[in-house]
């Protein structure tokens, strides 16, 4: 039996732990499974009559330091004395990097590891030995390190050729030839959904939640079978890689254009990146509480009572011309099945004109700057006609004024439209294209 003599001729025997593992690195995918290893070296620890005290095994690279859960527990129990020596196939599968081999080569000098025998070599405390095994841990993180360089040299190769060098995005597939490594092909089953997520947003001004209820009306699912997600939605609608160009490595700043087919064009992305923008303002503006549309959020949904809100649209002629237009619905914050109707900008405009026609006057806002610009008119109308002022009932002063405000509501600025309509706010409600005032809040 194996054992090691002391200055007092005292043996002291030597207990082995046998440890295998399985390195998750792509060029050690075919080395030896972590059950043969055991079976190897349990045949030499019989073969030899050596005393295997435990078995440690984890599948786990070895070329970062501290990473390894069972390396850390076999240094801890080394350091107890519950063993003095270690069992292995070879020493690359203790170490890659220096930070494990000096512990394993501190632990030698301190007499905690007394040796380390492989498939081919024994280790001991003796100097050349450890001088031997520093050289052959060097060696394997050399072979790390060139082993990095060489996969960064091609990754810059392949993107260079206009190759991403990455697991393909949905709409893609990657090919499974071995001659076409990191060549996309166009998924003949998603990739039209992924054009149509672009002009959803682009065209219709549709948000991502309203993406997200659509895909999953459609069935749309991902390569695995699983649904179309909230942050799937938003990678997607980030993703250069669809008008044909991407950026590696991320971060970076340098710009390649694919040889892969692209899904949509440049002028569509950059159309939906301007629309996302005018989403992402809209929230903001939500929790300031500004307004990013001028009528937002001033009344509320006549069927099911939740606010109203705006939408952009924007719609392509066959001309190439593209229009801008405004609309506004229910938000859907209180029943997401209400169905909507939706009116446009400028014939809301019209609709408010009518209700200022029909509310009661005290609740228009504006009534002195109002009233001061009617005053006006019929003192410059009076002296140009060398008349004298007319007298007005009340009936004729309400009447003028309701003229007046409609006229200053159809040609003013945003801030005059929203004053007008300050004491109003809560108290509209939109339904079937058509805006009335509703004192009492609907219940839901």
């Amino acid at each position: 039996m194996n054992r090691r003599i002391l200055k007092d001729n005292q043996p002291v025997p030597i207990r082995y732990c046998l440890y295998a593992r399985k390195s998750m690195e792509a060029e050690e995918r075919q080395a030896l499974s972590i059950d043969s290893q055991i079976k190897e070296m349990m045949a030499i620890a019989e073969r030899e009559n050596l005393t295997v005290s435990c078995t440690k095994f984890e599948s786990h690279s070895a070329k970062n330091s501290g990473q390894r859960e069972v390396f850390n527990e076999l240094i801890q129990d080394l350091k107890a004395r519950k063993y003095n020596a270690i069992l292995t196939w070879n020493t690359d599968r203790l170490s890659r990097n220096a930070g494990d081999l000096g512990q394993i080569v501190d632990l030698m000098d301190r007499g905690d590891l007394v040796t380390i025998r492989t498939f081919g070599q024994t280790f001991t405390c003796n100097p050349n030995d450890k001088f031997l095994l520093m050289i052959l841990g060097s060696q394997a993180k050399l072979e790390n390190d060139n082993r990095g360089i060489n996969v960064q040299r091609g990754m810059r190769a392949r993107v260079e050729m206009g190759l991403y060098p990455g697991v393909a995005p949905t709409g893609y597939l990657d090919s499974k030839l071995k001659d076409q490594l990191c060549v996309k092909t166009i998924d003949p089953v998603r990739a039209p959904v992924i054009k149509e997520i672009f002009e959803k947003v682009a065209y219709e001004g549709y948000t991502n939640r309203q993406l997200h209820h659509w895909l999953k009306e459609i069935g749309a699912t991902t390569r695995n079978g699983g649904p179309i997600g909230m942050s799937d939605i938003t990678m997607i609608l980030r993703r250069t890689f669809y008008y044909g160009e991407f950026e590696y490595p991320k971060g970076s700043g340098k710009w390649y254009r694919g040889k892969h087919t692209p899904i949509i064009t440049k002028e569509l992305f950059e159309l939906t990146r301007k629309v996302l923008k005018d989403h992402s303002q809209n929230r903001s503006y939500k929790r300031t509480g500004r307004q990013p549309f001028t009528f937002s959020r001033l009344m509320r949904c006549g069927v099911c009572g939740s606010g109203i809100i705006a939408d952009e649209c924007f719609k392509r002629q066959k001309n190439g011309k593209t229009h801008h237009y405004i609309y506004y619905r229910c938000s859907l914050a209180k029943d997401r099945y209400c169905k909507p109707c939706y009116i446009r900008e400028e014939a809301l405009i019209e609709q408010f004109k009518l209700l200022i026609d029909t509310v009661d006057i005290s609740l228009i806002g504006m009534r002195d700057e109002i009233n001061k610009t009617i005053e006006k008119f019929y003192g410059y109308t009076s002296f140009v006609n060398n008349e004298p002022l007319p007298e007005r009932t009340p009936e004729k002063i309400e009447s003028d004024f309701r003229k007046g405000a409609q006229v200053i509501f159809e040609d003013g600025t945003t801030e005059e439209r929203l004053a007008m309509l300050a004491n109003l706010k809560g108290q509209m409600a939109l339904k079937d294209m058509k805006v009335y005032f509703d004192p009492v809040p609907a219940e839901k």
